[in-house]
């Protein structure tokens, strides 16, 4: 890894891990509802009786942030893509990278995945029916398959971007290199926009309502957060990125300590609030107040940044050692994430009867994930030509 930042390279890998580990306690948290007759509504594929309101915290934590640092990680390395290879071999790499797991993922793995949630349901019908009725119904699976769709759309968007607004990825790099001495300027800024692209969608789209065309997926309110992430991680790494804001060397890997207590900080101001409208707002008929809405919206996007920039400075600080417990996961982190879905719900699934607490049940859940998808990802990497997909 000499030509690139160990660093990120670890925190992408270390972010897989954050996947798995929300996905495997999901289904332990207190809040935790399964629904037989309409299964699909539930909070969880699998919801077990074992839980435990320490998952609670854990999962929000993650849902705070983990998605828009793995669509700015993404977005690194698209400007210097785009100029080395050129649109047309861009493309051909994008639909191999992105678009065959996706089309793998909505067409084999996640409905395979789902048939463990669909079985507890009050529904009977052998896995062959039940394939076929969804996609005659219409309804089709894709799990954390959103994230790659989403990211291939970004992807698409990024090349008129650079073909006819380069002077806007140009500001971005500039920002990022003044920010190797001042991370604050950056930082602030970034949360800024993040707030003006997350706050309307919130008031006009709810915080939870989904966008759904077909097998395309995503969280309504967050689209265009997530953008905003891709596009500054796609700003920072257009040149130089040794010597800007996620710089090795740099005032945020030096400053580590105040951007964790910054991060710690809105978090805790984030829990606050939804604490307060469970414990103080759950009788209001409707919507929650607009002040409580947009005080979350801020709050919320706020701490994202926090949270994202304070794992960057943690990584850039402690993870360039020569060697590191993430690196021999790196090269299979991909397809990892591509294939754990499966086998989570279904060792949730065989685990449901198990008189097991909840921490066991996740801890199993995990390392048995773990295990099975990185080992399917070995065996599928060693055919020829897989290297190029996974």
């Amino acid at each position: 890894m000499s030509d690139r930042n160990a660093a990120l390279d670890r925190a992408r890998t270390f972010v897989t891990l954050l996947v798995l580990a929300n996905h495997a306690v999901v289904a332990y948290t207190a809040f935790g509802r399964y629904y037989p007759n309409h299964y699909l509504w539930s909070s969880a594929p699998i919801v077990d009786e074992q839980r435990w309101i320490g998952f609670n915290f854990l999962t929000l934590f993650n849902d705070t942030f983990f998605m828009c640092l793995m669509f700015m990680l993404s977005g690194l390395f698209v400007r210097p893509s785009l100029k080395r290879k050129g649109i047309g071999h861009f493309l051909r790499d994008r639909a191999l990278r992105l678009g065959l797991p996706f089309l793998a993922m909505i067409l084999v793995l996640m409905p395979i995945a789902y048939y463990a949630s669909f079985s507890l349901s009050s529904h009977k019908t052998g896995f062959i029916e039940f394939y076929v009725n969804n996609f005659k119904q219409g309804q089709w699976f894709a799990g954390p398959g959103w994230f790659i769709w989403y990211l291939l759309f970004l992807d698409l968007v990024a090349i008129p971007v650079f073909l006819f607004a380069p002077q806007l990825i140009d500001a971005i790099n500039r920002l990022s290199a003044r920010a190797f001495a001042r991370p604050g300027l950056f930082i602030g800024i970034l949360a800024t926009v993040a707030i003006v692209s997350y706050v309307p969608f919130l008031f006009t789209v709810g915080a939870v309502r989904w966008f759904s065309l077909g097998p395309l997926q995503v969280q309504y309110s967050r689209m265009a957060i997530y953008g905003v992430f891709f596009f500054a991680g796609m700003g920072i790494g257009a040149a130089n990125i040794d010597q800007g804001l996620l710089a090795r060397t740099g005032a945020l890997a030096r400053q580590w300590l105040g951007w964790t207590v910054a991060a710690a900080m809105s978090f805790g101001a984030l829990t606050f609030l939804i604490n307060f409208r469970r414990m103080r707002l759950s009788n209001l008929a409707g919507a929650p107040p607009v002040w409580w809405q947009a005080s979350y919206g801020v709050i919320y996007a706020i701490a994202c940044t926090l949270i994202c920039l304070a794992v960057l400075a943690l990584f850039l600080r402690f993870g360039q050692r020569e060697k590191s417990i993430f690196d021999p996961l790196r090269a299979d982190a991909y397809g990892i994430f591509v294939i754990h879905y499966l086998p989570i719900l279904w060792l949730q699934w065989a685990m449901l009867k198990m008189p097991w607490g909840a921490q066991p049940k996740a801890l199993i859940a995990f390392a048995g994930t773990l295990a099975v998808s990185w080992a399917a990802t070995r065996a599928l990497r060693q055919i020829p030509g897989a290297t190029r997909v996974l």
